[in-house]
C-alpha cells in the first residue's frame, strides 16, 4: 500500500482541523456535555470512522480496508479500557466535573503526539528487524496474563495509583512549583509575580503518562494486525477521537463491563499469537513444521467483532444475575422479617 505524503499531510490536516475545532467549541462554551451531545458526537465520529474505511476499501482494496475496521475495534476497546483508568484519576485527584473535560481534551492530544512517535518507531523496527514480531507477540501475550491477575485480584487501581502518585508525579510535583488547587480550565497562573502550575496541570500529566503505559500494548497490536503506518496511525486517532464525550457518557456504566479485562485478555493474547505466527511465516519456519501461520485479515476481523460481542453479552448477563440475587436475597429477608413479625404478634394474643 502506497500512501503518498501529499495524503499523509492532507489526513493530517483534516485531522487536526477536527481536534482544532473541538477545542475552540469547548472554550467557547465550557460546560459538562449532555448525554444527547455525547451521544451525538459519538455517532459522527464512528460515521466518519467508517466512511474512511469504506473509503479505504474504495481506493486501496477490501484487504486495507478490513485491517483498518479491525485495528480501529481493536485501539477502541482498549481505549475503554485506557477509559476506566482515566475515571478513578479523576476520581483520586478530585477533579472539578467543569475541569475534566480540557484535561480530557488535552492529554487527548498529548496521547495522539506520543502514539505517532511510537508508530513511527515501531514502523521502523519492523521494516528493518522482522524478529520484532517475537518480541511484540510475546509482550502481547505477557500483558494478557497480567490482565487476568489483574483482574483476579481486583488490582486495577494500580495503574492508577503509578499515575497520580508514582515517581514520575513525584518529581514533577517536586519540580514544578504549584498552586495546588483548580482555577477554571487554567493550566498555569500567576501568584505574586510567581507563575505556578494548577492541579490541573499534574491531571494532564497523570492521564498523558497513563495513556503512555497503554501505547506499550495497544501499538504492537495493531502492527499485529496491519504493518501499514498510515493505517495503524489512522486507526488510533480514530479510537482517540470521541473518548471524552465517551468518558462522560459511559461514566460509572463503564463497571458494567465486569469482563471487559477477561475480553481485552483474549484479544492481546490472539494478537500477540497472530505476531508469533506471522514472524515464524516470514522466517519460513511454519512451512517446516507443515502448516501456514498466517492469518487472514478477514479471520482476525470475525475473532475481534467475536471477542467484543462475547465480552459485552456475557457482562450484561452477569450484571442481571447479580440484580436477579440481589432481589431475591432481598425478598427472603424481608420474608423472615414478616415471619417474625407475626410469631410476635401471636405470642402477645
Amino acid at each position: 500500500m502506497h500512501v503518498s505524503v501529499l495524503t499523509w499531510i492532507i489526513t493530517i490536516v483534516v485531522m487536526l482541523a477536527v481536534l482544532v475545532v473541538d477545542a475552540v467549541l469547548m472554550a467557547r462554551h465550557p460546560h459538562v456535555p449532555s448525554v444527547r451531545e455525547c451521544v451525538a458526537c459519538i455517532g459522527v465520529y464512528v460515521g466518519l470512522a467508517a466512511v474512511f474505511g469504506l473509503c479505504l476499501h474504495f481506493f486501496a482494496g477490501g484487504t486495507h480496508s478490513g485491517e483498518f475496521f479491525a485495528g480501529w475495534l481493536t485501539e477502541y476497546s482498549l481505549s475503554l479500557d485506557n477509559l476506566f483508568i482515566f475515571l478513578i484519576i479523576m476520581r483520586r485527584m478530585r477533579v472539578p466535573r467543569e475541569c475534566q473535560q480540557f484535561g480530557l481534551l488535552v492529554g487527548i492530544m498529548l496521547a495522539l503526539l506520543l502514539r505517532g512517535l511510537f508508530i513511527a518507531l515501531g514502523a521502523t523496527l519492523i521494516s528493518r528487524l522482522a524478529w520484532v514480531f517475537f518480541l511484540f507477540g510475546a509482550w502481547l501475550i505477557h500483558a494478557a496474563v497480567d490482565l487476568v491477575r489483574d483482574y483476579r485480584h481486583h488490582d486495577t487501581d494500580d495503574d492508577a495509583d503509578d499515575a497520580t502518585e508514582g515517581r514520575l508525579m513525584r518529581w514533577v510535583k517536586r519540580v514544578i512549583p504549584s498552586s495546588n488547587a483548580f482555577d477554571e480550565d487554567k493550566v498555569f497562573v500567576r501568584v505574586d509575580g510567581r507563575l505556578l502550575a494548577t492541579s490541573l496541570f499534574f491531571v494532564i500529566v497523570a492521564l498523558g503518562s497513563t495513556d503512555v503505559m497503554f501505547a506499550l500494548d495497544s501499538i504492537p497490536a495493531i502492527f499485529g494486525l496491519t504493518q501499514q503506518p498510515y493505517i495503524v496511525f489512522t486507526a488510533n486517532v480514530f479510537a482517540l477521537m470521541g473518548l471524552r464525550q465517551l468518558y462522560f457518557l459511559l461514566g460509572d456504566l463503564l463497571n458494567r463491563l465486569v469482563y471487559l479485562p477477561i475480553g481485552l485478555s483474549v484479544l492481546l493474547a490472539f494478537i500477540g499469537v497472530k505476531l508469533v505466527l506471522h514472524a515464524m511465516h516470514h522466517y519460513g519456519l511454519d512451512a517446516r513444521l507443515g502448516f501456514d501461520g498466517e492469518i487472514p485479515t478477514s479471520v482476525s476481523l470475525l475473532v475481534i467483532v467475536g471477542i467484543l460481542g462475547v465480552t459485552a453479552v456475557v457482562s450484561v448477563a452477569r450484571i442481571r444475575h447479580d440484580r436477579r440475587a440481589v432481589a431475591r436475597a432481598k425478598a427472603e429477608r424481608l420474608a423472615k422479617d414478616r415471619a417474625r413479625f407475626e410469631a410476635t404478634q401471636d405470642q402477645w394474643s
